[in-house]
């Protein structure tokens, strides 16, 4: 299918599945060198941290919640109440700055210099450019995360083969990523916001991802669904339809892929996926 850049560009790119395995991705995306020009939008909340807007502040407030469900998630899969941590694509910083206020030794990758600059200026965090991550060190953290950040990297088997080489033998690693067999996915189809072209290359089914963790010597052993991501993702996606009464309309089908996930967690907005390594 074909869909729009509604962010920055209102440019169109092609979604292509493979045959064979079924994994989505978008087709002729820019080159690493040319698509930050994608992300430039003031609108662009990992990178910017606006509030403008209704949804952006139901976003800011979805996050507060989800803090702390991601640090008791990180506590329960690891075993760990305290550990080395690191977060690839932490954005503006506000789960690095979590977790080390709960006593974890944190280290964060980002590629945006505006958002590491926000971490610095608001959080005091000195936050890593992408290219450190190849000098970590083996087996160098207990936990390793990439919320929603898994479906922008461009170089996909190179990351999964070092994130297993500096995740410790008994660490985890955390994946969340937008589900395109979800129930607003599938009600939105081309204009469901979470496929979100050209920044998303990758659209991740359950079934791709557990293939591709076992590809690079990983184990799923756990996924939970993120059901408060389908409000947020209806929101946008009716206001990409230019519907009337856009809030109303995203909070009910917002409740319906809640619901629906509840029933099947397949059907889940977002996933969180926890892997260790064989």
């Amino acid at each position: 299918m074909t869909c729009i850049d509604h962010y920055a560009t209102g440019e169109s790119f092609d979604i292509w599945r493979c045959k064979k395995c079924g994994f989505l991705f978008t087709q002729s995306f820019p080159a690493e060198n040319e698509i930050g020009r994608y992300y430039e939008s003031p609108d662009y909340i990992s990178h910017s941290d606006t509030n403008k807007g209704l949804t952006n502040r139901i976003y800011h407030w979805v996050r507060r919640f989800m803090l702390a469900r991601k640090a008791r998630l990180i506590k329960r899969h690891s075993g760990l109440s305290r550990g080395i941590l690191l977060d690839i694509g932490t954005g503006t910083g506000y789960f690095p700055h979590y977790m080390k206020k709960k006593g974890w030794r944190v280290s964060a990758i980002e590629k945006s210099p505006q958002a590491r600059a926000f971490a610095k200026e608001h959080f005091g965090l000195d936050i890593d450019p992408p290219e450190t991550l190849e000098q970590k060190e083996d087996k160098s953290f207990d936990v390793i995360t990439l919320w929603h950040v898994m479906e922008h990297l461009e170089h996909l088997n190179e990351t999964w083969e070092t994130l297993n080489r500096i995740l410790k033998d008994r660490g985890i690693l955390v994946v969340a990523v937008p589900n395109p067999t979800s129930f607003d996915a599938k009600k939105y189809k081309e204009m469901w916001a979470a496929y979100d072209v050209p920044r998303h290359l990758w659209h991740f089914s359950p079934a791709v991802m557990q293939q591709f963790g076992a590809k690079h010597g990983f184990i799923l052993t756990k996924f939970l669904p993120m059901p408060l991501d389908a409000f947020y993702v209806s929101m946008l996606s009716e206001k990409y339809k230019k519907s009337a009464l856009t809030f109303l309309k995203g909070m009910a089908s917002g409740t319906e892929g809640l619901f629906s996930s509840l029933a099947t967690k397949e059907r889940s907005s977002s996933i969180i996926y926890v892997f260790r390594k064989k």
